[in-house]
């Protein structure tokens, strides 16, 4: 398959959010490869966005926003959960799109767990089976190093979903905003 190129990163935020659906998210792990598609994005527009991390300007959190796309942004919440994003659009435009949930395709199941099948239907969950977290911030997609996005199954505009975003009820008139995006009927995507 192919790798998602810089390119690919910096067209318009929502439209990378639609596009993302049915692609391929990767990551090598002890010589393994995890595979999942994405099946659920939600689109986060930069400053103006109140649900975004960079409506208050940069920080040392959200600085990977601010720089070039095809990067991973990672982030910590609740004191025990990472979320992944990819970096969209150009340099200063702090814009992402959230990864919510995939299909599992190839997730190699840990010993330990309790679980018969891969857990991957939250962007928190996706994030633990694919042991994602704060050190691959910044990361760059474009690599196929560690993390990276393949393209994948081209998904129907009839059959891509669009509703309002999880949890952003703090977002003002933002959180009305149709910035999430799914796959019709998809078992895996976490909230319908």
């Amino acid at each position: 398959m192919k790798i998602l190129n810089k390119q690919f990163y910096t067209q318009s935020t929502t439209e990378i959010a639609k596009q993302l659906l049915g692609k391929f998210l990767c990551r090598k792990i002890n010589g393994k490869i995890y595979i999942g598609k994405i099946v659920e994005t939600e689109a986060y527009l930069g400053k103006k966005d109140l649900a975004c991390h960079t409506s208050k300007g940069k920080t040392k959190r959200n600085e990977v926003m601010f720089g070039s796309a095809g990067h991973a942004y990672i982030y910590f919440i609740y004191g025990m959960y990472h979320c992944f994003n990819v970096v969209t659009e150009e340099e200063n435009n702090p814009c992402a799109v959230l990864v919510r949930a995939l299909e599992p395709i190839n997730i190699p199941r840990r010993r330990n767990t309790r679980f018969c099948i891969p857990t991957t239907n939250g962007p928190a969950k996706l994030c633990r089976e694919f042991q994602v977290d704060k050190k691959l911030n910044g990361h760059n997609l474009t690599l196929g190093e560690k993390l990276w996005i393949e393209n994948g199954d081209t998904i129907k505009p009839n059959q891509i979903k669009r509703s309002k975003r999880v949890g952003v009820d703090y977002a003002g008139i933002w959180k009305d905003r149709l910035l999430r995006f799914y796959i019709k009927d998809n078992e895996f995507v976490s909230k319908r």
